[in-house]
């Protein structure tokens, strides 16, 4: 994510998006098997970390947790769970081959433009070890829209979904569909899928 307006929301806002986030993540189900499919001791990256809920409850697991966000003042939050290596990049920065047992990418994509897409779907996948657990989240839709705080998004279908991680080279091992408010309060219908490298 390079957007300057949605970091820009999310740098101002990150103390109520930790309030939203910080205690339903020791209990999602997406998160605990994510950490199953990883190696006990495994290296993962958080990808769009925010304020590392997520990240936390990984590295309470025995995972090595490497956490990037564009958000410096999420960063900052995110830093401070014991285990968690916090720093800020975009998605431009994923780097590596072979580097992760599992990349974690929930709900932070979809601020990337549809055109760079691809790319950072094909550095997720070179980043990950063969049969790396990946799991990425998107709200439904097909436009690219700002939200009512501002926040540049892009939305996709179920099936296009599908087709860019196919193209990406991840084998798909489930979907999950849902609805629920963001922070901008209104509500988003979405999908999280479950892969592997």
């Amino acid at each position: 994510m390079s957007d300057a307006d949605t970091i820009g929301v999310y740098d101002a806002r990150a103390a109520e998006y930790a309030d939203m986030t910080d205690d339903h993540n020791a209990s999602d189900r997406k998160l605990i098997a994510f950490i199953a499919a990883c190696p006990p001791g495994g290296r993962v990256l958080d990808l769009g970390c925010g304020p590392g809920a997520s990240a936390a409850v990984m590295a309470q697991q025995g995972l090595v947790v490497d956490a990037i966000d564009a958000s410096g003042e999420m960063v900052a939050l995110a830093a401070t769970h014991p285990g968690v290596t916090a720093r800020q990049a975009t998605f431009d920065e994923i780097a590596g081959q072979g580097v992760y047992d599992g990349v974690w990418a929930s709900f932070s994509l979809l601020h990337a433009p549809r055109a760079d897409f691809p790319r950072h779907l094909a550095a997720c996948h070179l980043a990950l070890k063969p049969g790396g657990a990946f799991v990425i989240g998107m709200k439904l839709g097909s436009s690219m829209a700002r939200d009512g705080i501002g926040r540049q998004y892009t939305y996709y279908t179920s099936d296009e979904l599908d087709q860019y991680l196919a193209d990406a080279g991840f084998t798909i091992l489930d979907r999950e569909f849902g609805s629920g408010a963001g922070l901008d309060g209104s509500m988003s219908d979405y999908v999280s899928v479950t892969a592997h490298a």
